[in-house]
């Protein structure tokens, strides 16, 4: 990396200022919809972008806008002289539609005491049983869902750090870095946060999604990840006289299912770095079934096993019913990012430094899930993921941490740094 380089002292990051923001943002329902065939798929996502780029001009970033696909872009200008490499930064606006996002009624709780939390009246609870990181956050400002819905800290804490670290910069014109391009996706949750971002575009060497988990974080690995969509075509006809003649789709996906790997490859049973096959959506009647499988692994080419896999038991099932037909479509989805990390280890060996100049724990981490990183990574701008303070996502239990959220802002003032001195020496 030739000469050695220092890191700068990060000012303090407004407290109340983000927080503010975070509230705003999470009160806006942003929840994205697989069956919608617009892009983003959701409103919500289009007025989040909107006023992130009314927040972003009027901190003078000049270029900042929402492209005809509701992303969202902006550069922070550089504040050294001469040529500094520029990194991209970025969050995406949508949310889990696995939980309501719906009327989303946040709660903050300061210098949190370890006591069990109530969600409203919803009848649930945060505890250290049911979420043991509490243990590690006891005197932290939380903020908690009511019970009834998620609460939008994925990916909404990266944004409202993403913001107020753009506001920092500009405020503080004395910390040094380069150009920071800044973007916020749409549609990451369904896999779609990347579909229309163009690598030209962003122009940058490097970039960091603002989409991990607590303190410390930097995950360097996802899972390689395809879809199956499995069509069952039969033939349905009046149940009365129906010996010899109906052949029932509902019947063979109950035997396709039942003959999947339960014991093993199945995510109820596997966790670290163990692939799974996993049946998450079903439709359809006696003459015609559409089943949805997820295919994950780190290792990607068992994809193409698990696929074989399913091709097989498609073959067995319409021998037990003569005319039964079996189609399975596979359907790229995603790679594991640190296959493309692997080839450029800088990009997350920085982002270790600043941990470590900071004085701060730093573990590598892998996710058994993906991001948008995973998709810039895999278009060949290498991007792993950073922590932001998020817990439980996806889920009415899910909470962010603020502390973590600044932290967040102080690691990302310190990384810009050490990337403008890399660039120089």
């Amino acid at each position: 990396m030739g000469m050695a380089i220092s890191a700068i002292k990060p000012p303090n990051i407004n407290r109340s200022r983000l927080l503010h923001r975070f509230l705003q943002y999470v009160r806006l329902d942003t929840t994205a919809d697989a069956s919608s065939s617009s892009y983003p798929s959701s409103p919500g996502q289009l007025e989040l972008g909107k006023l992130l780029v009314e927040q972003l001009k009027a901190l003078s970033i000049g270029d900042a806008h929402q492209d005809e696909h509701g992303l969202v872009w902006g550069t922070i200008p550089a504040t050294v002289a001469g040529p500094a490499p520029t990194i991209l930064l970025n969050a995406h606006l949508d949310t889990s539609p696995e939980t309501t996002g719906t009327n989303v009624q946040p709660r903050v709780i300061d210098d949190y005491n370890g006591n069990e939390i109530l969600l409203g009246t919803s009848g649930l609870s945060l505890s250290a049983t049911n979420t043991p990181s509490l243990n590690q956050l006891i005197g932290k400002t939380l903020i908690t869902t009511d019970g009834t819905t998620l609460l939008g800290g994925d990916d909404k804490a990266g944004v409202a750090i993403l913001m107020e670290l753009a506001q920092t910069l500009i405020e503080n014109p004395h910390l040094p870095h380069g150009p920071v391009r800044l973007l916020f996706t749409c549609d990451e949750e369904i896999g779609q946060g990347t579909k229309h971002v163009r690598l030209d575009k962003i122009s940058a060497v490097a970039g960091y999604t603002l989409d991990g988990g607590g303190a410390g974080s930097l995950d360097v690995e996802t899972f390689s990840a395809d879809q199956a969509t499995v069509w069952f075509r039969g033939k349905n006809i009046h149940p009365s006289i129906a010996k010899g003649a109906m052949i029932n789709t509902i019947r063979a996906v109950g035997h396709f299912i039942d003959h999947m790997p339960k014991h093993i490859l199945a995510p109820e049973v596997t966790d670290g770095r163990s692939g799974f096959l996993h049946p998450y959506s079903l439709q359809g009647g006696v003459a015609e079934s559409k089943l949805l499988i997820l295919l994950r692994d780190f290792d990607t080419p068992k994809l193409e096993e698990y696929a074989k896999l399913l091709e097989d038991l498609a073959h067995q099932t319409e021998l037990l019913w003569p005319g039964l037909k079996v189609q399975v479509e596979i359907a790229h989805q995603y790679r594991n990012m640190g296959d493309g990390l692997r080839r450029k280890p800088l990009v997350a060996d920085l982002a270790e430094q600043a941990y470590l100049r900071l004085n701060r724990p730093c573990q590598r981490e892998i996710i058994r899930g993906g991001t948008d990183g995973a998709l810039l990574t895999a278009l060949g701008l290498p991007t792993p993921n950073l922590s932001s303070g998020q817990y439980n996502i996806h889920s009415p239990l899910e909470f962010a941490c603020l502390d973590q959220m600044i932290e967040a802002c102080e690691h990302l003032i310190v990384l810009l740094d050490l990337w403008q001195q890399h660039g120089r020496s």
